[in-house]
């Protein structure tokens, strides 16, 4: 964080000085084109009169165009000054962080570059889609020449859709989607359809008496949710007994809280995302944020390794050659270290259950074998190799 301060004070002197620089510039060029504008008048003057041009007019023109030397002269000096200013924040960030961060990881580890700019390519054009910015993924898509299917960007269409229209109060497309995908929502244990119909009910309950007919009318919707949301049902049809005096000042006031809106958004994203197989998070704002968490470890592994000249060390495209803490929100499925060998499990290396309990992966399991036997790393107990069961967390 440090770095990233020393770079915004540098950024901050520029940006100031961008502004003085415009207000002297704009304050010189209007004396300047007021000076001006008198001399023309004065000139237009005296070719009326049909007189000679006088040697004081003659003086005054030659101070004229001094004048706009020099101004000009001022603003071309100071804006010279900006360039070294802007210069001083490139070498602040060279100062500041390591520029070459490719050399992190080997070349060896990533694909042909053809297929990784691909990837790359793809990766932005969903983050793009997922952010609703529709008009800029296609045209990077034009400009990279990239295929995507409408298979692909349907989903993310129809999202940013329905989020439109719920931003703007609109539940009627989230609603219709809900009801179309009804059975499969419940599957989830969604209650996006009951929150929907919920804040359709508060909205009529926010017109007041007038609303009061449409609002028992639309009760009705919500006798498939009784038996899950009975409470939050009797919450809302109590806040009838308020209306008239005014839900404002009553028990029942937090029930016109602006806060439903944003949560109905949160849910709809969380919920559609899931049924569609989406993710919530684009997968590259989540690899951005683990990069940046996991970038200053590998670069101080890097240092290390040169200093060693252990270069063999990392070589694998699927592992780091250190276990990097990324939080819990980064956790998508679980994950199994061999004990022995300190190497992450995989489809051609699973996790094996021995008989005494303890587990290994496969290749500490053949490595340990002798004489046809196996014995626990862990405990004394001897057992058949082929005693051992694979497991799947």
């Amino acid at each position: 964080m440090e770095q990233c301060a020393c770079v915004e004070r540098e950024l901050d002197k520029v940006l100031q000085k961008f502004l003085t620089y415009g207000q002297h510039c704009e304050q010189s060029l209007e004396e300047l084109l007021h000076y001006v504008g008198q001399l023309r008048a004065e000139l237009a003057n005296a070719a009326l009169q049909g007189t000679p041009l006088s040697a004081t007019l003659s003086l005054v023109m030659s101070q004229c165009c001094r004048k706009i030397k020099d101004t000009v002269q001022k603003l071309a000096s100071d804006h010279k000054d900006i360039h070294s200013s802007v210069s001083r924040v490139g070498k602040a960030i060279d100062r500041n962080f390591d520029s070459e961060i490719c050399g992190v990881v080997s070349d060896a580890v990533w694909d042909s570059r053809e297929k990784q700019q691909q990837i790359l390519q793809l990766a932005i054009v969903e983050h793009l889609y997922q952010q609703g910015m529709l008009s800029v993924a296609e045209e990077l898509c034009q400009e990279s020449t990239l295929n995507v299917d409408l298979d692909f960007k349907q989903p993310f269409l129809e999202l940013n859709r329905i989020l439109e229209a719920l931003h703007e109060q609109d539940l009627g497309p989230a609603l219709e989607w809900a009801v179309s995908h009804r059975q499969r929502l419940l599957e989830l244990n969604s209650s996006l359809e009951f929150k929907l119909h919920r804040l359709h009910f508060i909205r009529l309950l926010a017109g007041g008496p007038e609303k009061q007919l449409e609002a028992l009318s639309y009760a009705r919707h919500f006798q498939p949710f009784a038996r899950l949301h009975q409470r939050e049902i009797q919450v809302m049809m109590g806040s009838l007994v308020y209306l008239r005096l005014g839900l404002e000042k009553s028990p029942y006031c937090h029930l016109l809280d602006s806060s439903h809106w944003a949560e109905i958004c949160e849910t709809f994203t969380r919920d559609a995302c899931s049924l569609l197989g989406l993710s919530v998070e684009s997968p590259l704002s989540v690899s951005f944020a683990s990069g940046c968490v996991a970038l200053p470890v590998l670069m101080n592994i890097k240092a290390v390794i040169e200093q060693r000249q252990c270069t063999g060390v990392w070589s694998h495209k699927d592992e780091l050659p250190i276990e990097i803490e990324l939080g819990m929100k980064c956790w998508y499925h679980s994950v199994f270290a061999c004990p022995i060998l300190r190497q992450q499990t995989s489809d051609s290396n699973p996790p094996i259950k021995l008989i005494c309990g303890h587990v290994i992966s496969r290749d500490a399991l053949n490595k340990l074998i002798n004489g046809g036997k196996l014995k626990c790393p862990y405990c004394p107990m001897e057992q058949n190799p082929a005693d051992g069961k694979r497991i799947i967390f």
